[in-house]
């Protein structure tokens, strides 16, 4: 897949081939393309994020399409809106922990998934295979119950590594907004 993308931008600067790279990972997750370039901007943006104005001038969209794609990142969790003193537009920032917000995020399917395996072994006849809808039933139980865990251990790792070596951007308006409970997700 790298390949593929590698080769759909040859000839564009660093910066903006890592946009459009984010922009196709996330089309491939059927997430709209524009959203992704929009994270992959915010991803290399400086502390204090960038306006609606700076991801439309950068990314070379409508104002309207970073307003829709930024209130759906804002609703995945894995964009936070911020304001600074002094300053009337509103900037957009990564969220801390995105990443693993975008993962739980994914858990109400799982258990979805779940839910028809359990459904599809009680529909199954007698001449039906088991089998297969009892590997899925097992599979998505198995990532509901560990995912939660895995993801513990990753921000436990995390925090040790910045309590020896801290960010750059400490205090910086990205640190600011909160990454949101867990909880929900877990369930």
């Amino acid at each position: 897949m790298a390949d593929v993308f590698r080769a759909r931008s040859r000839g564009i600067d660093s910066r903006d081939r890592f946009i459009g790279e984010i922009g196709l990972v996330f089309e491939s997750l059927h997430l709209p393309r524009i959203a992704g370039q929009i994270f992959g901007a915010l991803l290399l943006a400086p502390p204090e994020g960038y306006t609606a104005g700076d991801l439309t001038e950068m990314l070379q969209v409508s104002k309207g399409s970073v307003s829709g794609m930024t209130r759906l990142l804002m609703h995945y969790e894995m964009v936070s809106r911020i304001s600074l003193p002094g300053d009337r537009r509103d900037r957009f920032v990564v969220k801390p922990g995105a990443s693993a917000e975008m993962l739980l995020g994914r858990m109400a399917l799982l258990t979805q998934l779940q839910a028809l395996a359990h459904e599809g072994l009680d529909l199954l006849g007698p001449d039906g295979d088991p089998g297969p809808l009892m590997e899925v039933r097992d599979m998505y139980a198995f990532l509901q119950r560990e995912l939660p865990l895995l993801i513990d251990r990753w921000e436990a790792q995390r925090s040790a590594a910045e309590a020896v070596e801290p960010k750059l951007s400490t205090g910086s308006p990205r640190t600011a907004a909160s990454a949101g409970p867990r909880e929900e997700a877990r369930q």
